[in-house]
């Protein structure tokens, strides 16, 4: 490996995956804005999009995201927009 490119503040941090509230303590040394407090101890607290309690390879239960019914609606909203500046 080579030397000085690994960090060397490595302190436990709390993530918490925001789509089932489900949150886990590992070492990392990712910086964090937020603390939260877990068994009367306070951590720097990571918020995830997705881990592995709900990830559809992990839980095999497969979660459709529309993200093409939020575009629709966007464009919708921004022709409107369009016509009435006209």
């Amino acid at each position: 490996m080579k030397k000085g490119i690994h960090p060397e503040s490595y302190r436990l941090v709390a993530f918490k995956d925001m789509s089932n509230e489900h949150t886990f303590i590992t070492r990392s040394s990712a910086a964090s804005r937020e603390n939260i407090e877990i068994d009367g101890v306070e951590y720097p607290l990571i918020k995830v999009e997705i881990s592995n309690t709900s990830h559809p390879f992990y839980t095999g239960k497969m979660k459709l995201v529309d993200t093409a019914g939020r575009v629709d609606k966007f464009m919708t909203r921004y022709q409107q927009h369009m016509d009435k500046r006209k």
